[in-house]
């Protein structure tokens, strides 16, 4: 399975706004993706984080480029800093081990 870690910083309160209004669609979406396998959301230290699990990279790449997730990408420099970062594993992490690679692997948060 693939697992997808995104963090994302919002640049202020009219973002932070924006952001929901983008990111909600955006789970639904994944919620329902086909190949999915798991999604969740958590706010640590005031960085908002999404862990999905997918069947493979393909199925992840349809999600991404497509519908309410595409169009939220299209908006990210204007409302946030943040990285994804995304890596094979036989189970879905904890959010812990999520978190840990996040801060390993990811670049500018």
């Amino acid at each position: 399975m693939i697992i997808s870690v995104t963090g994302l910083r919002s640049k202020g309160l009219l973002s932070t706004i924006r952001f929901w209004f983008l990111a909600i669609p955006a789970y639904r979406q994944a919620k329902g993706a086909r190949g999915n396998l798991a999604v969740q959301i958590k706010t640590i230290d005031g960085v908002r984080h999404t862990l999905t699990a997918w069947k493979d990279r393909k199925h992840m790449k349809h999600y991404v480029l497509s519908g309410a997730h595409r169009k939220a990408m299209g908006q990210f420099a204007k409302i946030a800093t943040g990285s994804t970062i995304s890596f094979e594993a036989d189970s879905v992490p904890t959010w812990q081990e999520a978190r840990m690679r996040w801060e390993d692997e990811a670049k500018g948060y």
